[in-house]
């Protein structure tokens, strides 16, 4: 379930760092935490994803021969810590929101207690796989909330940057509530529904649209969706029709046709009629073409007969918002609170717990950032998923993690609900946290 990583694949100071705990004796227990400091200007929430990925990376934590080799080597370090990596696994505790979970600034998403060295270790990779799916998710829920009932399709592969990009966009986007991936190995990975069309390519190797049309078809009895912009796009629709009942006497259905270009809208009415008139009914019209969720809104608001999108780039880029103020911070050392108090960074200390609120109707109303021990009215949405480097559970299904999204997506307030900026989610600190804070800054000063 994790695209194969190694250690090394981390930042230099995890290791120079944990040369000093190694030769100071310091691996009492460490608590750090997961969260994002603040929303993007364009984001009104943001959804958890990722845990899965992060499970997996702490249960296979393991130096591999050929990588203590390296670090003997290298000239860096002294054979105290290469001693001391060769025998490191996780043995930590993990406490997490589920995948799918809407969360809000400050909130934790990923909590996790081991001995320092092992807890400042995973930091790197920690935030690359959390950020990454939360990044994607929260960019894809928006097409979900403004698209319902439509056909959602990730098309990023090709302009994703590198393969565990595009294919942990794939994951992250259904998760979200996108139909499938144009990635055929999501299929294999992770069970996502797979759809594809044909290329312009295809078109235009054949010297005759319409038999382009014909022959994919007979590739592809069952899946025949044909792209028909490649040069004229009415005319392309006119072809389909002509073409569909010599498929039908041999038991072929055109499924549906693609747009990849032009006024969408424009197009889509005017293929719509031809279709209808022509007799196929039934076929679907499915567009693509460097769309996001503003112009994906602006097709369902002028009613364009589309019945489904394939969104690639500029949501496997998260191209509006490519990237999260987020951190993994340390929070308590040895059974005492630590907290960091740099100019606009400062932390909340301690094991915290975030309870959530919901109105009559069961909408998010407001949160509250606590500790652990603390209990609040609410449902606490930090919950145990691994104890002593093993899990607590099997994995759940990713289909009912989206089950999740769908159901946290529903419960979102209707201001947030939109594309636009909305009211800031009530996210309160509770006086007990405060009091804890306080207390540290004064034991600091």
């Amino acid at each position: 379930m994790n695209p194969p990583s190694s250690l090394l694949l981390t930042d230099l100071y995890q290791l120079t760092m944990l040369q000093g705990y190694v030769d100071q004796g310091m691996e009492e227990q460490a608590t750090f935490e997961f969260f994002v400091r603040k929303l993007p200007t364009t984001r009104n929430f943001l959804l958890a994803a990722g845990l899965e990925q992060a499970l997996s990376f702490l249960e296979a934590l393991r130096f591999t021969s050929e990588e203590l080799e390296w670090l003997s080597g290298c000239g860096l370090f002294r054979p105290t810590l290469v001693d001391y990596l060769e025998k490191l696994h996780f043995t930590g505790d993990v406490y997490a929101m589920p995948e799918g979970t809407v969360f809000f600034p400050d909130e934790p998403i990923v909590r996790i207690t081991a001995p320092l060295p092992q807890a400042q270790l995973v930091e790197t990779r920690l935030i690359n796989l959390l950020h990454f799916q939360t990044l994607i998710a929260s960019k894809a829920a928006r097409s979900v909330l403004v698209a319902p009932g439509k056909l959602l399709v990730d098309f990023g592969l090709r302009r994703a940057h590198g393969a565990e990009a595009g294919l942990l966009a794939a994951r992250a986007s259904y998760l979200a509530g996108f139909s499938g991936s144009s990635t055929v190995q999501a299929a294999p990975l992770f069970g996502i529904p797979i759809y594809g069309t044909m290329a312009h390519s295809f078109v235009q190797a054949y010297e005759d649209e319409t038999a382009a049309f014909e022959r994919f078809a007979y590739a592809n009895a069952d899946n025949v969706v044909l792209l028909i912009d490649t040069y004229d796009t009415e005319a392309g629709a006119a072809k389909v029709v002509s073409l569909a009942p010599r498929l039908r006497e041999k038991g072929i259905a055109i499924q549906g046709v693609r747009l990849d270009s032009g006024d969408l809208a424009d197009h889509a009415r005017k293929v719509r009629r031809i279709l209808d008139e022509g007799g196929l009914s039934d076929a679907v019209i499915f567009a693509s073409g460097n769309l996001d969720e503003l112009i994906v809104q602006q097709l369902c608001g002028a009613q364009a007969p589309i019945d489904g999108f394939g969104i690639g780039t500029r949501m496997d880029t998260s191209a509006d918002a490519p990237y999260l103020d987020c951190a993994y911070k340390l929070e308590e050392y040895g059974g005492k609170a630590r907290r960091k108090r740099s100019e606009g960074k400062a932390t909340w200390p301690g094991r915290k717990q975030v309870y959530r609120r919901y109105d009559a109707d069961g909408r998010m109303r407001s949160d509250i950032l606590t500790l652990e021990d603390d209990r609040q009215e609410g449902e606490p949405l930090i919950q145990p998923v691994m104890r002593a480097g093993k899990r607590l559970c099997a994995p759940p299904p990713l289909t009912a993690l989206r089950e999740r999204a769908r159901d946290q997506l529903a419960r979102l307030p209707h201001g947030l609900r939109t594309l636009e900026k909305g009211p800031d989610y009530p996210v309160q600190v509770s006086a007990t946290l405060r009091d804890l804070a306080k207390a540290v800054d004064e034991h600091r000063t």
